[in-house]
């Protein structure tokens, strides 16, 4: 398939916000539980949370770029029983919604406990509208993901690791973001954060490296002999019945040589989980901001070659026909 710029900046984004908000809140849950030191809400949570809605917006608005009319986005909507694109819709402006309530009440400071369940966790308006915007989060994590896994054509892509990894690949981001954030606002958490970004990003790699083990081994199910309907043992293609490219040839294939994904494959394996690894780890060690920065820059820039590679990797059986171009 042909990687669109739009809806690589559109996923990666989207998942970064998503893994910032995620982090906040696991935060604040354990804050509330007396297992880590308590944070300043404005400084903390309601900055955290408008930075997280700038990456969803800042995907929102990438979206906008794919379309072809922009002014007809609003009917994307109607098919909510079936489309998940229609579902992405709906669940990201009231995840965006939810994240910016949340950010609010804690700039606010309306955290007071509501009541107490048991003895040990004081729950407040602030912990209910951030479990509601986890579960918002989580959806949106879902749809984004079943976009692609529920093509059945494309069996690169039709498989649960697909939307499995969409979540891991957004947290892992976002606790490396929010790593970088809590060290640039020195609060004690920063251990807290490298230690579960390394853990999401080591999950990540797993949950990558499978698909791409996956992927290596398919046997595709269509053949030329399906794309034009004969069961002649021996075709060969010598045209595809046009002097030049066309929109079948554009859409549907990235136009790059075999060796070009094997590269991209390499450099996002490497900016992605090995590099930041190694930035975290030292960032916590070396009490350094700029390198705990740096591992997000550099997971990010490994964020977009992969999402490249995601798009390019998949062959649309359409290119069996279009073979002589694509």
């Amino acid at each position: 398939m042909h990687p669109a710029i739009s809806v690589i900046l559109l996923t990666t984004l989207l998942g970064v916000g998503q893994g910032l908000f995620l982090a906040l809140y696991t935060d604040q849950l354990y804050t509330a539980a007396n297992l880590l030191p308590a944070q300043d809400s404005a400084s903390f949570y309601a900055l955290g949370s408008f930075i997280a809605l700038l990456f969803l917006l800042g995907g929102l608005v990438a979206s906008f770029f794919h379309l072809g009319h922009p002014e007809r986005a609003w009917r994307s909507i109607a098919r909510w029983r079936t489309s998940w694109l229609s579902r992405e819709v709906i669940v990201l402006p009231a995840a965006m919604v939810l994240v910016a309530v949340y950010g609010l009440f804690h700039y606010l400071g309306w955290t007071q406990p509501l009541f107490l369940p048991g003895t040990t966790i004081p729950v407040d308006p602030s912990l209910i509208l951030g479990a509601l915007a986890t579960l918002a989060v989580f959806a949106l994590f879902v749809c984004t993901g079943m976009i692609y896994a529920s093509v059945k054509f494309l069996q690169e892509w039709h498989s649960p690791l697909t939307v499995v990894n969409y979540g891991l690949l957004g947290g892992a981001s976002g606790f490396t973001l929010a790593a970088a954030f809590s060290a640039w606002l020195g609060t004690a958490v920063v251990g807290f954060y490298v230690a579960w970004a390394l853990i999401l990003t080591t999950a990540a790699l797993i949950g990558r490296g499978a698909a791409l083990v996956r992927n290596s081994r398919l046997k595709h199910k269509s053949s030329l002999q399906t794309a034009i309907g004969v069961r002649h043992t021996q075709i060969a293609q010598k045209a595809q019945g046009a002097m030049g490219g066309s929109y079948n040839t554009r859409e549907f294939f990235h136009g790059r040589r075999h060796r070009t994904l094997g590269v991209v494959r390499t450099t996002f394996l490497a900016l992605t989980f090995a590099v930041p690894a190694v930035f975290l780890a030292g960032g916590y060690l070396m009490a350094s901001t700029d390198l705990l920065v740096l591992a997000f820059v550099t997971q990010y820039l490994g964020l977009l070659a992969e999402r490249w590679h995601f798009f390019a990797e998949a062959r649309h059986p359409q290119n069996l026909y279009y073979q002589s171009v694509a």
